[in-house]
């Protein structure tokens, strides 16, 4: 059984990419999906597809790479089920001096951590990527 389910997600994206697969599914969630847009948007994955119906819903989600590398060279999930990680808007940091991002769980949604600087908002740090 999956107790982190985007814990999930990170491996599978991680996984895909070492292999230099063109897109990877994953189960589908309204948070995971909300995360793969997020990264659609911010233009770290080329593509974000909810597919299937009821209980075989997946994400299919289609990897960006730059001569032969994979876009994405980090992404580590912070806050986990076991140890939950806030940040007050003061505390939110850049992720590797402004060359990646970090995703936040506010109270107005999904933010990356510029965007919920320039809100005003904290939250819990789901994950960063670079």
């Amino acid at each position: 059984m999956i107790t982190d389910p985007i814990a999930d997600m990170i491996n599978r994206i991680k996984t895909a990419q070492a292999v230099s697969k063109k897109t990877v599914k994953v189960p589908f969630s309204k948070l995971k999906y909300e995360i793969a847009k997020t990264l659609e948007n911010k233009g770290w994955v080329n593509g974000v597809e909810k597919k299937g119906r009821d209980t075989d819903k997946y994400i299919e989600i289609e990897l960006k790479y730059v001569d032969g590398e994979g876009f994405i060279r980090g992404i580590k999930r912070k806050s986990t089920p076991g140890q939950r990680i806030y940040s007050a808007v003061s505390d939110i940091r850049r992720v590797k001096d402004g060359a990646g991002i970090s995703i936040i769980s506010t109270s107005k949604g999904l933010m990356t951590n510029y965007e919920a600087r320039k809100a005003n908002l904290g939250g819990e740090i789901l994950i960063e990527i670079y």
